[in-house]
């Protein structure tokens, strides 16, 4: 359930990329992309400004509701551990200097 949640908001986040992309704006983003044919010229100045906005502001709201579908998915899983805290626990347990018991370790001489 987790994988179709978070591919289906994978793919609204690369939606809204493009949609904000294509915007009109005053940098001219990149609505003339189509070989000096926008969508402006297509579906007329003002209509295609509303119908991206408008598309823009959907595709932002699926965002907010999967993260949001997400986050309380992750919170109320009973599998304690994930990736992070999984790598974490094994650099903890791994020392960074393996001592052998063996060999006499010096010790430093008490100050006086």
């Amino acid at each position: 359930m987790i994988d179709i949640i978070l591919t289906i908001h994978v793919i609204i986040a690369i939606g809204l990329i493009i949609f904000i992309l294509l915007q009109r704006s005053d940098g001219g983003a990149l609505g003339g992309l189509g070989g000096g044919m926008s969508l402006s010229g297509i579906m007329g100045s003002q209509g295609s400004t509303n119908f991206l906005t408008k598309l823009t502001a959907v595709f932002a709201g699926l965002f907010m509701l999967t993260s949001l579908l997400l986050a309380i998915i992750e919170s109320r899983s009973e599998n304690e551990s994930n990736f992070i805290t999984e790598e974490t626990a094994n650099e903890i347990e791994t020392p960074l200097i393996k001592l052998d018991e063996e060999e006499n370790v010096p010790v430093p001489p008490n100050a006086e």
